[in-house]
């Protein structure tokens, strides 16, 4: 019950980690737990009706523990500017998150050895993950309107910039950056500040 309790304490962590992504109709940051569970909802909506010849249990597995380390480790935002020293250290914390993790969850092999795999990208279902983390929040702005966007001053440029070789990473998701993309094009002038410079508008 003791180690039982200490991973339930885990998860309630997670629930506190904030991300930049301002959750439409509340008015509030996402949580990295909310962020996980819409991950994987959506990988095995796309698996299951688009017949992707991917291992939806792998999959729903690395979308859930992606950004475990970050109960340790924060989220550190990849377009929002201002961030340049967290970005920096991102893959240092990350690690030293990843140890502590080891450590204090010894009993829970499996967990450590997805969050090693899904940094490694050592499948094609660890990428489809990783591609589709970098897609979903676009998703959801695009939803709101462009509220995140707009507070935070980011363009479409640097959606473009930040995420176009990520998400390259998977053809099988690929295909889905490049069509949201195709909307935020069309919808620019709503969707992002006024006065933001598109190298797209040049």
């Amino acid at each position: 019950m003791d180690e039982l309790l200490r991973f339930v304490k885990l998860t309630q962590e997670f629930k506190a980690v904030r991300r930049m992504v301002i959750l439409a109709k509340e008015n509030r940051e996402e949580n990295d737990a909310e962020h996980s569970y819409q991950l994987a909802t959506v990988a095995w909506y796309l698996i299951s009706t688009q017949g992707l010849k991917l291992d939806l249990g792998l999959a729903l597995r690395y979308a859930l523990v992606h950004d475990l380390v970050e109960v340790y480790a924060g989220d550190t935002p990849a377009v929002q500017k201002g961030y340049e020293e967290a970005k920096r250290t991102k893959q240092e914390r990350e690690e030293k998150a990843a140890l502590r993790l080891r450590k204090e969850f010894g009993e829970f092999p499996e967990l450590h050895d997805l969050i090693d795999a899904y940094e490694l990208r050592s499948d094609e279902e660890s990428k489809f993950i990783y591609a589709l983390d970098k897609i979903i929040p676009v998703m959801n702005i695009y939803l709101d309107e462009g509220h995140s966007w707009k507070i935070h001053d980011i363009s479409l440029d640097d959606i473009i910039e930040n995420k176009k070789n990520k998400v390259a990473v998977s053809p099988e998701a690929k295909k889905y950056f490049d069509q949201i993309v195709e909307k935020l094009r069309q919808n620019q002038t709503t969707l992002f500040p006024s006065g933001s410079a598109n190298k797209s508008d040049l």
